[in-house]
């Protein structure tokens, strides 16, 4: 099978094209503003059908909470419990979608849950066998009560007094912002134009509709100005900004605070992950075996404050810590911690409710069409952007915004899976030149394939992420083409000149060396 080559993304080029729309007054049928993976679930779906779409984000792809989740592609077993039957339901078909259109960045992934307790293997199973029902040809695997050493022997660092035994269950995992760059390259195929670091200043409005938006090039400070006969919110926790300048004043979204921290693989070695169904105060809590290392988390905490790089508090790092020593011999110390990292969920506040817990919230999605024809989606799941993308765009169609067409991504490989000839290796194991798919080759070809700046990362990649991903500054490399800084963020330090240096001479901007040596630094206890 022969590959077509990548598309390049050169900045120029971009705006260019931009600028062109402008001055001939063109007219696009779609304005997607965010480049989450909500935003960017629609700008595919859109420009599959056929529609002229383009799509603006103030930062990067994925800059914000769609870079920081816990890498889990699951139906949501805790949604389960709460007895949200239909999330669960429609997660779990996402699921075997994503992991078929995207082998290279979605893979399924074996949970246990250790069980220390008399009750609490059956308990839990009973509720893992109907996460197995409810998922029903979409299965991944079947969920298996395990002896005690059988539990030992899939987790080898397991808490062993009082261990009675488990249950293990299947779900998936992923690459969060690796799978966000797919969607925005895959929509590019087919035929949106997507800018990262474009900012949409202010609706734009004729007779009282909302007709485009104004956007500011963040590189550059230039201007322009975008038509399109439909325009969609799907800027995350920031989507009530964008409502207040359409006179919708009432906010949508109560955020909720993600705590992960990362530590070395010894402390969960092989490649199963370990479920906490319920910790001390409640919570669930995942030990995720994820690209050479392990993920610890997460926490649910309200903030007030939307910064697109919040802070973990004190004591959300103590309550991961504190409750990964319950079940791992060894408990990992703050010192052992090698990048700190939190994301903010856009939960869907009920009108009545003051978000003080943000733990019953719905992560069910909402799409609102305003009277000027402003269209606003917030909440969901990344399992789920695609749903969401497909319920977007049929509640456009409804309102007479786009014409009614059939969505065709439920069979749609995104780049890097064309083939079913790639080489797999587990997400547990470090990134490297697998983690490109059928896009292996291309990544040879280029200058510095052999030159490694570090084990995972050669001066080649740096180089594709600048010429076929987007990427203009260091932190786009080193946080979310690699994802080292999410993984060692001292390290992601010591290499950002090297990058900074490749970045200057592939795409002649400043590669912010120094604004990522700052930001990097938050990323360490």
């Amino acid at each position: 099978m022969n590959l077509l080559p990548p598309l390049l993304t050169p900045r120029h080029q971009l705006t260019l094209a931009l600028h062109e729309s402008q001055t001939k007054a063109e007219v696009y049928d779609l304005a997607v503003v965010g480049g989450g993976a909500t935003g960017l679930g629609v700008a595919l779906d859109a420009a599959s059908r056929g529609l002229r779409v383009v799509l603006v984000e103030a930062d990067d792809f994925a800059k914000g909470t769609s870079s920081r989740s816990t890498k889990l592609v699951h139906g949501g077993v805790r949604y389960l419990a709460q007895g949200n039957i239909s999330l669960v339901r429609e997660a779990l078909h996402e699921r075997i979608t994503l992991l078929r259109n995207a082998p290279h960045i979605a893979q399924p992934l074996a949970f246990v849950v250790p069980a220390y307790k008399w009750w609490e293997a059956a308990f839990y199973g009973i509720g893992l066998k109907m996460y197995d029902a409810l998922a029903g040809a979409a299965g991944l695997g079947p969920t298996t009560f395990l002896s005690r050493s059988e539990t030992q022997s899939a987790l080898p660092s397991v808490q062993l007094q009082g261990l009675r035994g488990g249950v293990q269950y299947w779900d998936g995992q992923f690459n969060d912002a690796q799978l966000a760059v797919a969607l925005a390259r895959t929509a590019a195929r087919e035929g949106a134009l997507l800018l990262n670091y474009m900012k949409a200043s202010r609706l734009l409005f004729t007779q009282g509709k909302v007709s485009g938006v104004a956007c500011d090039d963040v590189l550059t400070g230039k201007a322009y100005a975008i038509h399109a006969r439909c325009v969609v919110n799907a800027t995350g926790v920031w989507v009530d900004a964008l409502r207040a300048q359409d006179g919708q004043h009432q906010h949508i979204v109560a955020p909720s605070q993600g705590v992960h921290i990362v530590v070395e693989a010894h402390f969960l070695p092989g490649s199963t992950a370990l479920m906490i169904p319920k910790t001390s105060d409640g919570r669930v809590l995942f030990a995720v075996p994820w690209l050479g290392k392990v993920i610890l988390g997460t926490t649910d905490t309200p903030r007030d404050d939307l910064s697109t790089e919040p802070l973990a508090f004190e004591e959300e790092v103590d309550f991961i810590l504190r409750e990964a020593a319950r079940y791992l011999r060894v408990a990992p110390q703050r010192s052992d911690v090698k990048s700190i990292w939190v994301g903010l969920r856009p939960l869907v506040k009920p009108p009545d409710d003051e978000g003080e817990n943000t733990k019953g919230l719905s992560r069910e999605h909402t799409v609102l069409v305003s009277r000027s024809g402003l269209v606003t989606v917030t909440g969901g799941k990344w399992i789920t952007y695609r749903a969401m993308a497909e319920d977007v765009l049929q509640k456009c169609a409804d309102s007479g915004l786009l014409p009614q067409r059939q969505g065709l991504t439920d069979h749609l490989p995104l780049v890097g899976a064309e083939t079913s000839s790639i080489a797999m290796q587990p997400l547990s194991a470090p990134q490297g030149l697998h983690s490109y798919g059928s896009e292996q080759t291309w990544v040879q070809q280029l200058p510095g394939h052999n030159v490694f700046l570090t084990g995972g990362l050669s001066e080649a990649m740096v180089r594709f992420a600048a010429r076929y991903e987007y990427a203009v500054h260091v932190e786009d490399v080193l946080a979310r083409r690699s994802r080292l800084l999410f993984l060692d963020a001292a390290l992601a330090m010591q290499l950002a000149e090297s990058v900074g240096r490749l970045l200057r001479e592939e795409t002649g901007l400043d590669p912010d060396v120094n604004g990522f040596l700052k930001l990097a630094a938050q990323y360490q206890l």
